[in-house]
């Protein structure tokens, strides 16, 4: 397959193979959310955002595995480094419990190893002084970690602050920060003492003309629930504030500017630790390395994963505990390739500009967008290539799914009525201009299909 040829090619989805592997998988597996039928075939020729099923279908891919492939397959801005390194198993051991690096000093070293890699990550997040990592294996994982630590830097602490329509993981403690569909968190115990503030998407919004309830009185929900302020809460019982700086899962809502100014001044006054989860939204994704840079906050912790192949909080070493054994993770960085391609990832950002790609091309896919959107879209909206695409229903939105998929374009939802595309950071012009006109394709083929 060659990437600047490759066009979708699309029989029918999903074909025999495909419904032969459905229906195996789903003999024992438990249920899952599926966004569509489409199984990728490992072993078949893959491109950048070009993959082929098991059918033999070709499509081009805009969800980048939700930003965990943020080059897509088989790019050869990694592949190409890969192939140099004759490595021997066992690739799985027991991550920086056991495992820095290999060869007889770092900066010799034939490969970069975990060690490498949170080199690399205080390196792009040395503007907010950050200076210390733990490598865990998931998104989740790495919420986990900057809650723990967060508590243990403020060991007083019984309080914590997340946002309406947040999503931080699956597992019991970052649940009770998931404040988005009800099934995620219906029936299962939650940490006590996390409160829930409103998120403010409205751009015009401002102190004055508050609609969403995050301003209130001279200050905001947040600020006011504080004693200095009036309100009950002890500043130092406040363990952390945790925001997603762009909300993924919720819906790829867009935070305001007033809004986050004011939960980054009231962090600040009262010295409550502000961890953002960049898990979806970092590595890249928006035109800056986080998607923090953007706003008027400064974090104190950073929980990365997905585009890192691999979970990572990151903060400052006096955030981190000191006490040894506090954290721990016997497969932390993942296998010698997890943290080597995390590192390779950060080495092609820097290396081929695709900050100032995503920004270029994200520019490019909005105003194609709004160029081609009929009149049942209600909004378009991105930075770099993190784009959202919403609808005036949830059924239109799951129908232009659909009819993207025909057509050879793969897209996922989120939120209730809205699309997320999520080409690779390298994308081309050619692939976003192709993709783009597949996606309005399908927006005009639902105008007639589906009725609000």
């Amino acid at each position: 397959m060659n990437r600047d040829t490759a066009v979708p090619d699309t029989a029918t989805l999903p074909g025999p193979n495909a419904e032969r592997w459905i229906e195996f998988h789903s003999e024992h597996a438990a249920p899952s959310e599926y966004s569509h039928e489409f199984v990728w075939d490992i072993t078949a020729a893959a491109d950048g955002p070009f993959v082929t099923d098991v059918d033999g279908n070709v499509l081009l891919d805009f969800t980048c595995h939700i930003g965990a492939a943020p080059l897509g397959y088989n790019n050869e801005k990694i592949l190409s480094k890969l192939r140099e390194f004759d490595l021997v198993e066992p690739m799985k051991i027991a991550g920086q419990d056991m495992y820095f690096g290999a060869g007889p000093d770092p900066e010799t070293a034939e490969f970069p190893g975990a060690s490498h890699l949170m080199n690399k990550l205080t390196d792009v997040s040395s503007h907010y002084g950050m200076d210390t990592v733990f490598l865990s294996n998931s998104g989740a994982e790495a919420i986990e970690n900057s809650m723990k630590i967060t508590h243990d830097h403020k060991p007083a602490a019984k309080y914590a602050y997340a946002f309406e329509k947040s999503f931080h993981g699956r597992t019991l403690g970052t649940l009770s920060l998931t404040k988005s569909k009800e099934v995620y968190t219906r029936h299962y115990p939650e940490i006590a003492g996390v409160k829930t503030i409103p998120f403010c998407e409205d751009s015009a919004c401002s102190a004055d003309s508050c609609q969403c309830g995050f301003f209130a009185g001279d200050g905001s929900q947040f600020r006011n629930a504080l004693a200095p302020e009036g309100g009950h809460v002890n500043p130092d019982e406040v363990a952390f504030a945790i925001l997603e700086p762009i909300q993924g899962v919720g819906g790829y809502r867009f935070p305001n500017e007033a809004f986050m100014e004011e939960v980054g001044d009231v962090c600040a006054t009262y010295d409550i630790p502000l961890v953002v989860d960049e898990i979806q939204s970092g590595v890249g994704r928006t035109g800056e390395m986080w998607a923090a840079d953007h706003y008027p906050i400064e974090p104190d912790v950073i929980a990365s994963a997905k585009g890192l192949r691999v979970g990572a909080t990151i903060s400052r070493s006096d955030i981190f505990p000191s006490e040894k054994n506090r954290l721990g993770s016997t497969f932390g960085g993942g296998d010698l390739l997890a943290s080597m391609q995390g590192a390779l990832t950060l080495d092609a950002i820097e290396e081929y500009d695709l900050l100032d790609n995503a920004t270029e091309r994200g520019r490019q896919a909005k105003e194609l967008l709004r160029d081609g959107a009929p009149d049942h879209v209600v909004d378009i909206r991105g930075k770099g290539l993190m784009l959202a695409v919403e609808f005036d229903t949830p059924e239109r939105r799951s129908a232009v799914v659909e009819a993207a998929l025909r057509r050879g374009l793969l897209t996922l939802g989120c939120g209730k009525k809205t699309i997320r595309l999520l080409p690779p950071l390298d994308a081309t012009e050619r692939e976003i201009e192709m993709g783009i006109g597949l996606f309005c394709e399908a927006m005009d083929a639902v105008a007639t299909e589906v009725s609000a």
